[in-house]
């Protein structure tokens, strides 16, 4: 796919100054949300498996029941 051109062209005139702002290209946008997801799910994934460890450490069972209905959702893959 070709890429699309933009020419901008600035005119002098009396008033207000205007900042030209550039938009993001999606390649970019897309890779660092896909990055920062990625990262986000493995801290949580952590974070989750710590505190069922802790859980078994200590014999609670609700709570072991409990964050491991909330575990389910990491190990669909």
């Amino acid at each position: 796919m070709k890429k699309q051109k933009t020419v901008y062209q600035f005119y002098r005139y009396s008033g207000k100054g205007i900042k030209a702002k550039r938009e993001i290209p999606f390649e970019l946008r897309f890779s660092s949300r896909l990055l920062l997801d990625e990262l986000c799910f493995n801290y949580n994934k952590a974070f989750l498996e710590e505190r069922i460890n802790r859980s078994i450490d200590e014999g609670n069972e609700d709570s072991f029941l409990k964050l491991s209905e909330h575990y389910r959702h990491f190990i669909w893959e």
